[in-house]
């Protein structure tokens, strides 16, 4: 594909300049929610602010890299096999930024759901292991991302060293993501599970209902789910494409097309605007609840006499 063929056309820039804006909505929205949440009291405020923090960081690295003009970067739209320190190519520097700010983009966005599970595992350890001890589950949070970052710099580490091009970072991040959303498949189905016979059991045992809290579970799991398998799916087809591919004719030209490229990009960001979207609509009708039916705040032991979990529990429920 020559170089000419592969630059933006009009409805990428329209597409690009929408999907920015569209982050750069939800950041403004989470960054309000975030301030919100620094002034209110009780021990739930760090969690909730996490949340927020990660929903920010995740929607203010895609709009700034959907925002950027893409000639910024680079000279086409559709990736093409560029090798670092290459004289006969100084934009290749563009293309590596280019490829660093959309992992980290997608590594905050996973952080949002590993801070969920992290909770989770943490909350159901104590109900279902009350004698054990219990982790500090933002300790926990910080060695999962920290591995997922090094496992990125490893990717950028054998990009600069010359043992793959651009394409190679590609194929790397597509393989490790799908990896990652799997997981999150499986642990979301699997604690989502233990979550809800726990708020149910809770329930009969104080004669009250949890349904609302079992419908907030539901909606996480339901989405998180929805969202993961997308995203495995797509990344493991895209993945599958490249190799086929370069075993076949030696390069990728041909998946880095147009039609397709552009189906890859708005695929997998709408999905993310739509999880982040339903994020901060289910912590913000979390919060409304709690407002509107005055959880009382009770010991760590104890659950709630709403029939769920305290206060200090409550945010991870959400």
């Amino acid at each position: 594909m020559s170089s000419e063929e592969s630059k933006e056309t009009t409805l990428e820039t329209i597409s690009d300049a929408i999907l920015g804006l569209t982050f750069l909505v939800i950041a403004l929205v989470s960054a309000k929610r975030m301030s919100w949440s620094t002034k209110q009291g009780g021990s739930e405020t760090t969690v909730v602010t996490a949340f927020y923090s990660l929903i920010l960081l995740t929607s203010s690295l895609r709009s700034i890299w959907f925002l950027i003009p893409n000639s910024v970067w680079e000279p086409t739209y559709t990736p093409t096999a560029v090798n670092a320190f290459d004289e006969n190519y100084p934009g290749w520097v563009g293309s590596f930024l280019s490829e660093i700010l959309l992992s980290a983009g997608s590594l905050a966005l996973f952080s949002i759901f590993i801070l969920i599970l992290v909770y989770w595992a943490d909350i159901l350890k104590k109900y279902f292991h009350p004698g054990a001890r219990r982790s500090r589950p933002m300790m926990t949070f910080a060695t999962l991302v920290v591995a997922l970052v090094l496992l990125e710099i490893f990717n950028a580490v054998l990009f600069l060293l010359g043992f793959f091009s651009t394409e190679g970072m590609i194929l790397y991040n597509a393989l490790m993501l799908s990896t990652v959303s799997l997981v999150c498949v499986v642990e979301i189905t699997i604690f989502s599970h233990r979550f809800r016979t726990v708020l149910k059991t809770l329930g009969a045992i104080n004669q009250v209902s949890t349904e609302s809290q079992v419908k907030r579970i539901v909606w996480i799991t339901v989405t998180g789910n929805l969202f993961f398998f997308t995203r495995a799916f797509l990344e493991a087809i895209f993945a599958f494409l490249l190799l086929s591919y370069w075993h076949q004719y030696g390069n990728v030209s041909m998946v880095f097309s147009h039609a397709l490229w552009d189906f890859y990009i708005n695929l997998k960001h709408w999905s993310e605007v739509a999880i982040l979207c339903l994020m901060l609509y289910i912590l913000q009708s979390r919060f409304t609840a709690v407002a509107r039916e005055g959880y009382e705040v009770v010991g760590e032991s104890k659950p709630s006499k709403q029939g769920g979990f305290s206060e200090e529990q409550q945010p991870l429920v959400v």
